[in-house]
């Protein structure tokens, strides 16, 4: 799926009034290898739901960091096994045990901070891009998390030539509440990123 940035202004401002399932389905009629990536953080289910309908065995890419609460674990399986998601887990290469003895979880003024986001977060997600090589990426971003993210809309290219597809772009936390109870879709607060520290803080994976 090529386009250039005129043709993916235009679509945007098309496809924004378009639901997020049409949205999908939009992007998965014209896409030739899609993935939906996710760490079942709060209102995963959502994206999780539209890309399942639109296309069953799309693949789901999970980059698993070992941090996880077992809150989360317990949602991932709940929200795994309702949507019969086709998940594909990436996990680091070093145990958060063994990490835990080196190096432990560095405060983000540590200079170990940015190798310990590499570990456990960027290096999986790299990993599991070049195996799938998509030009469709699902993803859950929304307007008003982070400044970076303010910047960009429902679609948005990447320097990788790589489509980002954020459906549920303009949804806000009240509005996606409504949609999971309509959609009678789990969610789950207790969630934790060892990466980001603070709330509004870019982990790295969409600064490209």
């Amino acid at each position: 799926m090529k386009f250039t940035g005129k043709e993916i202004e235009n679509l945007n401002n098309t496809l924004k009034d378009k639901t997020p399932l049409e949205i999908t389905q939009w992007a998965i009629l014209n896409a030739k290898s899609p993935v939906v990536t996710t760490n079942f953080r709060p209102y995963e289910a959502a994206i999780l739901s539209v890309c399942a309908s639109s296309l069953s065995d799309i693949p789901v890419i999970w980059c698993d960091s070992g941090y996880n609460t077992p809150n989360t674990y317990k949602h991932a399986e709940e929200v795994i096994d309702l949507l019969e998601l086709n998940v594909q887990l990436y996990v680091p290469k070093q145990t958060s045990a063994h990490r835990d003895v080196v190096m432990g979880i560095p405060d983000i003024e540590d200079p170990k901070h940015k190798e310990f986001t590499e570990q456990v977060k960027l290096e999986p997600f790299k990993r599991a891009m070049s195996d799938f090589k998509p030009d469709v990426w699902f993803t859950n971003l929304r307007k008003g998390q982070t400044a970076l993210r303010d910047s960009l809309d429902i679609l948005s290219l990447g320097s990788d030539g790589v489509l980002k597809v954020s459906p549920f772009y303009y949804y806000s936390d009240a509005e996606l509440d409504v949609y999971l109870e309509k959609h009678n879709l789990p969610n789950e607060f207790k969630y934790f990123d060892p990466t980001k520290v603070l709330g509004n803080r870019e982990c790295g994976l969409h600064t490209n």
